[in-house]
Formats: C-alpha cells, sequence, structure tokens
C-alpha cells in the first residue's frame, strides 16, 4: 500500500471513531433515529480507542496524522467536559441512557 493511501485510511479510522463519539456525546442526531441522544459512556469508549491509538503508534505517524490525531482527541475531551458537567447540572450522568440532551 503507498503512504498516501496508508494515510487517507489512517485519517478515516480516526473519522470514525470521532464521529462516533460527536454521536455519543449529543453533538449530531444519530443517524438511525434521528434523535441527538447523549450516551457519555460511548463517547469515553471512543475517546479511551483513540488514546489507544495515540499510544501505539507514537513514532510512526508523520506530523499531519498525529496533529489529526491529537486535533480530534482534543476536541473530543473539551466536548466530553462540557457534555458531563451539564449532566451534573441536571442531575444524571446521561450514562449509556440515550437521554437527550435537549431537555
Amino acid at each position: 500500500m503507498e503512504p498516501k493511501e496508508l494515510e487517507a485510511r489512517f485519517m478515516s479510522l480516526v473519522y470514525t471513531f470521532h464521529q462516533a463519539a460527536m454521536f455519543a456525546l449529543g453533538k449530531m442526531a444519530n443517524p438511525v433515529t434521528g434523535k441527538v441522544e447523549v450516551d457519555l459512556q460511548q463517547a469515553q469508549n471512543s475517546i479511551d480507542l483513540l488514546d489507544m491509538v495515540l499510544a501505539k503508534t507514537k513514532g510512526n505517524l508523520n506530523d499531519q496524522e498525529e496533529r489529526f490525531l491529537r486535533n480530534a482527541l482534543q476536541e473530543l475531551r473539551l466536548n466530553y467536559v462540557y457534555e458531563a458537567d451539564e449532566a451534573k447540572k441536571k442531575g444524571t450522568d446521561n450514562a449509556g441512557t440515550g437521554q437527550s440532551s435537549q431537555g
């Protein structure tokens, strides 16, 4: 496989987990149900998987790949903290409940 093809596939992998986490954080509607749902546990699982990818690929990524992965993780962590704080304010943890973040 050519280096550019490997890079594109790596970016696609990162994007897949990023998008899954964004669905779980209620930042996008679930494509199956059309509802915006928050599942903090599922979001944390996706974030943890990307963290593992970062750890296991250390020293093997080019600058663009590493920057893409680190930026995705940073965005997800910030959104996770926000949603976790919102859940605390509402008195729920939204972990695995599929609760709507819109009230």
